[in-house]
């Protein structure tokens, strides 16, 4: 929101969905057209990665479009995956590889651990009959 409220063009996607619009775009013969929006942004957040896994084709359209952000643009991504993890998402070593070296070289890693914060909060508004 910070990257906002300041000027910058920002750009949010689920993992699974943009590698949706990929797809679709390449079956239209759009994908250039849809490359060239994300490329105008500054930040690109790639949210929820390793929940739906790609096939091989949308595993090599996100890896294009991450590796065109390399060193151009901040890509933020969240994953509850470890990177060790991430080729089950890809279903490609090398191109696992090559994707999170571009992802982590100049890169912040937070990890949390932990409870989940919406599970905790989920559980404490819980109201549990005493019976009294």
């Amino acid at each position: 929101m910070k990257a906002c409220e300041l000027g910058f063009e920002v750009r949010f996607f689920r993992v699974a969905d943009l590698v949706g619009q990929l797809e679709e775009a390449m079956k239209e013969g759009t994908l250039q057209r849809l490359k060239r929006q994300i490329e105008k942004c500054d930040l690109l957040i790639l949210d929820e990665l390793g929940y739906v896994p790609f096939q091989k084709q949308g595993s090599e359209l996100l890896f294009h479009i991450i590796a065109d952000c390399y060193e151009h643009k901040s890509v933020i991504v969240t994953s509850n995956l470890e990177f060790g993890q991430w080729n089950r998402v890809f279903g490609d070593n090398r191109l696992t590889s090559a994707l999170v070296d571009r992802l982590v070289h100049h890169a912040h890693v937070i990890a949390f651990t932990g409870e989940s914060y919406r599970l905790k909060n989920a559980l404490s508004s819980v109201k549990t009959d005493t019976g009294i």
